[in-house]
């Protein structure tokens, strides 16, 4: 009877202990963001935000990536220089691709919505390159000067994916693309999508 019961309650042991790790592999992994320590490097520290849901507002990519699926995560110096890093998990690859690919041609078409908005605004806009992690990541830059106000400012943008999550990171300040740390954000690019996942 003795060695009957203990055997019963092994079973029981064992089949609690399958279904454990059955419900903690069907448990979806949300991807990781950027930590303030690897953004480009600026003459005050970083400062981050707590993971927030949903899509920020962002000129350049409003309306492409869904509210449901995504989550942002803002940035900031004393200097007023700020970053952005938004992750959205699509329902499958295929639609990660796609959502990609037109997060990439929201960005590239920007600078002219933006001289459309702004007449008094004028700039060049660039791709930086390819940038071999996971599936890929491609790097631009916006350099616009008002020559109404005065002001100049640079943005730095890049699109990246690894299987479902789409990231997108946004870097900006006063200046111009000469003065951006354009080598440091292709660097985090690569740290942001390799981990995702």
């Amino acid at each position: 009877m003795k060695t009957l019961r203990a055997a019963a309650l092994t079973t029981a042991a064992s089949c609690m202990t399958i279904v454990s790790i059955t419900a903690a592999a069907a448990a979806p992994v949300a991807p990781a963001f950027l930590s303030a320590s690897q953004l480009p490097a600026a003459s005050t520290p970083w400062q981050a935000d707590p993971v927030r849901p949903g899509v920020a507002a962002d000129f350049c990519t409003r309306g492409v990536a869904p509210e449901s699926g995504s989550r942002h995560r803002e940035f900031r110096t004393d200097l007023d220089t700020t970053a952005r890093q938004t992750i959205t998990v699509a329902v499958s690859e295929s639609r990660a691709n796609a959502l990609a690919a037109k997060l990439r041609a929201s960005v590239e078409s920007c600078l002219d919505r933006l001289k459309e908005q702004y007449p008094t605004l004028e700039g060049e806009a660039f791709h930086h390159g390819r940038i071999n992690v996971e599936e890929g990541a491609h790097v631009y830059s916006i350099d616009t000067s008002d020559t109404e106000i005065g002001s100049t400012d640079i943005s730095l943008y890049s699109v990246g994916r690894d299987g479902r999550a789409v990231t997108v990171i946004v870097w900006g300040r006063l200046g111009d693309l000469e003065g951006a740390p354009l080598e440091g954000f292709k660097k985090t690019t690569r740290t942001a999508v390799a981990k995702l996942y």
